[in-house]
């Protein structure tokens, strides 16, 4: 057991930090006003029904609508009318329960599905379905129907729904499913009374906070302990282990310490560099993370590292190395969507098949389901990652007031002829005494040296003084134009 788990908890965030041989894996933020939405439900009211997208747009009682497709409409896929247009399925002021299955990002709105899924510590209920699954991750067949055929001698006779067996029920006790079954059945219970008794838009179940789901989703056998830095966080986790988890109060702790939890594990500096382009490798070499609206790129480079025995071997070792790393870096920034990983070329067959494999193993530690391709003949990785909530960039950046989320600013050169431009252009519809610039320091010096010859020629073309003025809080791009 070398995984553990660190919980940072202060009056405004919870910060969580998945850790594996003392580095960090993986980074979850929840924020007292801004708590995920994913696996709330909702008894909300469809406002619009858009035939031509097979969407509709329901009010969940949120700021904004969230949305629902046809295709995450549970009677439209398990009645037998799968043809069915959500225009015939669904109408304006119908009331209807929903679960949220991806938070709002950017400006778009919630996603929502009608097919209700109620995670509890071993199993997920499916209450309108009537199979029972288990995870992938448990790959061992046997064990696989072993599961399966326990599950279902133990459940009641009258017993209705479905059932998702988690990983963490390979070793559970009769009694634990026992109890998860009944748990998650009341829960249902509970919530169909709800759409009786309230009028919609109205939340019926929120998610557990990300204290709380640490311990029923991420808690495993090879989690040798939970450090949590808050008494009162700690005593909650206690509790819901006590009735929820057993075997769990043992490995959880309160860290009482002087010295801030993340900074003692080095948590903190890994969010700084988490949150940079660049990522340097240990041989030398380095990658570039660039997160943009539709998709991102990694680019691997060689840097500085000649630690092979020839170039090849440079190339296949680096890329070895970077495979790790990527697939690090995507969960500890949770970058979602379309991934474009452009590898260093390797002309050897052997290598590329190295890597890639090198690279599926390394993914695989994720949770988030991951789609992944081999090289393509261009000699990139196209992979997808779920994205149900924002990545560690958005929740903690926001776009840079200067270069406006460029990552560029015009250069000080570019603004002056860009002043100069303007002056001419107001000489030509107003008449003035004298133009004023008001600009950056950077700028104003520009003028008053290298391009001191450009304004003396505006000034003449126009027939009018130009006077300059510095204005400290404007940046490089920042200037204007007074007619004075």
């Amino acid at each position: 057991m070398n995984n553990e788990i660190l919980i940072n908890v202060t009056p405004q965030e919870t910060r969580v930090a998945i850790m594996q041989q003392g580095v960090a894996q993986e980074l979850h933020i929840e924020r007292g006003g801004n708590r995920g939405m994913v696996g709330n439900i909702y008894f909300g009211v469809v406002k619009r029904v858009l035939p031509g997208m097979q969407s509709a747009f329901i009010d969940i009682g949120q700021e904004r609508s969230a949305f629902l497709h046809v295709a995450d409409i549970w009677e439209e896929r398990h009645n037998g009318e799968s043809g069915k247009p959500i225009e015939k399925i669904l109408s304006e002021g119908q009331a209807l329960m929903v679960q949220v299955i991806k938070d709002p990002i950017g400006t778009k709105g919630a996603r929502l599905s009608t097919q209700i899924s109620i995670a509890g510590r071993l199993l997920v209920f499916l209450p309108q379905e009537s199979h029972i699954g288990v995870s992938q991750r448990i790959e061992n067949e046997a064990s696989r129907d072993m599961l399966r055929d326990r599950l279902q001698q133990l459940m009641p006779q009258e017993h209705r729904g479905g059932y998702i067996i988690r990983t963490m029920a390979e070793t559970a006790t009769d009694n634990e499913f026992l109890a998860d079954v009944d748990y998650l059945s009341r829960l249902w219970t509970r919530l169909q009374e709800q759409t009786r008794s309230i009028a919609a838009p109205a939340p019926l179940y929120h998610e557990l906070n990300i204290s709380l789901r640490v311990l029923r989703d991420f808690v495993g056998e090879d989690t040798s302990r939970i450090l949590v830095d808050s008494r009162e966080t700690y005593l909650s986790m206690l509790n819901f282990a006590r009735d929820y988890i057993s075997g769990v109060e043992a490995r959880l702790h309160h860290y009482a310490g002087d010295r801030p939890l993340f900074d003692l594990y080095a948590v903190e500096a890994e969010i700084e560099r988490a949150l940079s382009r660049r990522v340097d490798l240990k041989s030398g070499g380095y990658l570039i993370i660039d997160q943009t609206e539709a998709l991102t790129t990694v680019d691997v480079n060689t840097g500085g590292f000649t630690g092979g025995r020839n170039f090849d071997d440079t190339i296949f070792k680096t890329n070895l190395e970077a495979a790790q790393v990527i697939a690090r870096q995507l969960r500890l920034r949770n970058l979602g969507g379309i991934i474009i990983c452009d590898f260093i070329d390797m002309d050897n067959p052997e290598h590329r098949s190295a890597v890639f494999e090198e690279f599926k193993k390394a993914l695989a530690r994720d949770h988030t389901r991951i789609s992944v391709n081999d090289f393509s003949p261009l000699g990139l990785i196209e992979m997808t990652r779920k994205r149900t909530r924002e990545s560690l960039a958005h929740v903690l950046c926001e776009p840079c007031p200067t270069c406006q989320g460029r990552g560029e600013v015009k250069t000080a050169q570019s603004v002056c002829y860009e002043i100069l431009r303007e002056i001419v252009r107001e000489a030509r519809q107003f008449s003035a005494r004298e133009y004023r610039i008001l600009a950056s320091q950077q700028v104003i010096d520009l003028f008053l040296d290298e391009e001191s010859q450009s304004l003396a020629q505006t000034s003449d073309f126009i027939g009018k003084p130009v006077s300059l003025q510095v204005e400290t809080a404007y940046t490089q791009e920042q200037y204007d134009v007074i007619l004075m």
